[in-house]
């Protein structure tokens, strides 16, 4: 009895101390857990404290960016190449996210399809656009400008005069162009002003003569706006001296301005594309193929022609002038060219069909959107000029190049003079005909043989033939031998 009333004392001892460990570790826990909270708490006073301080006025927080501006050049004449540009700056705009892209105009004007192509792209971009008039946006500059959003122009700046017209060649300036080219252009030009809210008679006005507006232009006179009347009549929406005053104007003075510029691949293809510099490359291609044509094999003239013609097409590829067809085109062409050269003796049909491909699809590369008769008939004749100038530059250089060691280099010189035994007189026809020697040099079908001991001009009948061949005289033509390859009495027989 008394063990047992001793060993239930010390159980109930062990049971007290361990609940009052129980209770001390549970405190502790809560200690701890409370410490955590205040920490908690004071690190979130401080982080609140933090941001309402770099979100006070006149301190920007680290989230807040400077907005971004974007600076297009519009200067000098407006042509295929600028239109790459224009929609290449739109783009690196939209991805960043810029609060504006700002025009810098000063240009007489250009190709009127260059500037549709740009007035689409600025339709269509989703960055704010606005058009600085930096003295003067004529004719294709006027569509450009009325298709941005809003259009700033500087003291003394001009808008308008903006008639379709076709330039000519040097020295001939420009001339009207027919009505359905002004119909389209003025219709441009409408649907663009209606698009961003402006007059639309005032910007038909620009283009069509016969629009006539009460106390601003009569009818028959093109019309033109300076910086008053322009702001008179809501074409611009304010009057800017500089980029600076556009930026405040449009609540972006302390946007981050980024000027652009042409890459080298934008400038070459400009340069390529340029009216003057496109026909001199056609021109230029044109007496490389024509040269070619005259000399044996394939050599420098024939690669200079190819690679003028790929710089052309491959210019106006970049800017849409050309689609597969004008390539599939001038393929075909060159192809029976050269089919003509090296496989079918003289100049035939597919000589003729192969050249008239080329020029259709050089013709077709020339001729921007919106195609009329009149811009047809403009590239034909840019075509048309180019090949008469290179038919005029290929009857100089064959008459040079034998004269001048490179040329030597380049053509074979058939020149036999008598003094050196080369004559050739077959003025008696019989004693040459049926006579047979051997082929010396390719008969493509012009080339020379021996017959009789004697090295003679001759002229392939029906087939080219190759050097080393049998031949014999079938005629002579006057003063050409013809011949034809000696075949077998077997072979012949059965002819």
């Amino acid at each position: 009895m008394t063990q047992f009333c001793r060993g239930t004392g010390g159980r109930m001892a062990r049971m007290a101390r361990m609940a009052r460990m129980a209770r001390m570790a549970r405190m502790a826990r809560m200690a701890r857990m409370a410490r955590m909270a205040r920490m908690a708490r004071m690190a979130l006073a401080g982080a609140g404290a933090a941001l309402l301080v770099l979100a006070a006025p006149g301190r920007p927080a680290f989230a807040q960016s400077r907005p971004i501006v974007y600076v297009v050049p519009i200067e000098g004449m407006i042509d295929m190449g600028l239109a790459p540009f224009v929609q290449r700056v739109l783009d690196m705009a939209a991805a960043d996210g810029a609060a504006a892209v700002i025009l810098d105009i000063n240009t007489f004007g250009g190709r009127v399809d260059a500037a549709v192509a740009i007035r689409d792209a600025l339709l269509s971009s989703s960055v704010r656009t606005v058009a600085f008039i930096n003295r003067r946006a004529i004719s294709a500059g006027a569509l450009i400008s009325l298709a941005a959003h809003s259009i700033a122009i500087t003291d003394g700046g001009t808008i308008g005069a903006a008639t379709p017209v076709q330039i000519g060649q040097p020295g001939e300036g420009a001339s009207p162009v027919d009505e359905k080219s002004v119909s389209y252009v003025r219709k441009e030009f409408r649907a663009t002003a209606d698009v961003r809210k402006r007059s639309p008679l005032i910007a038909e006005a620009m283009v069509d003569s016969d629009v006539e507006i009460a106390g601003l232009v009569d009818k028959g006179k093109l019309l033109t706006l300076t910086t008053d009347e322009a702001l008179e009549h809501k074409i611009a929406d304010f009057r800017a001296g500089s980029i600076e005053a556009v930026l405040e104007q449009i609540g972006a003075a302390d946007a981050e301005v980024r000027y652009t510029s042409l890459n080298w691949g934008e400038r070459i293809v400009r340069l390529i594309t340029h009216p003057v510099v496109a026909s001199l490359l056609l021109s230029l291609g044109m007496i490389g193929i024509l040269l070619e044509i005259r000399t044996p094999g394939f050599g420098v003239p024939g690669a200079v022609g190819l690679g003028s013609l790929v710089l052309v097409l491959g210019g106006h590829y970049i800017v849409q002038l050309v689609g597969w067809e004008e390539l599939l085109l001038v393929g075909l062409g060159l192809g029976l060219i050269a089919l003509e050269i090296f496989v079918i003796p003289g100049f035939g049909v597919a000589g003729v069909v192969g050249g008239a491909a080329v020029l259709a699809a050089l013709t077709m590369a020339l001729i921007g959107s919106g195609p009329t008769i009149g811009a047809v008939m403009a590239a034909a004749e840019r075509v048309a000029v180019s090949l008469l100038a290179a038919l005029a530059a290929s009857f100089f250089l064959l008459r040079l190049l034998p004269k001048v060691p490179i040329g030597r280099r380049l053509m074979l010189n058939y020149g036999l003079p008598a003094g050196a035994g080369y004559t050739q007189d077959v003025s008696a026809g019989t004693s040459w005909a049926g006579r047979t020697g051997v082929a010396a040099s390719p008969l493509r079908p012009v080339g020379f043989a021996e017959i009789g001991g004697e090295r003679v001009e001759v002229v392939a009948e029906a087939e080219m033939i190759e050097a080393g061949a049998a031949v014999i005289v079938a005629r002579v033509d006057g003063n050409r031998i013809v011949v034809r390859r000696q075949r077998a009495p077997a072979e012949e027989t059965t002819k």
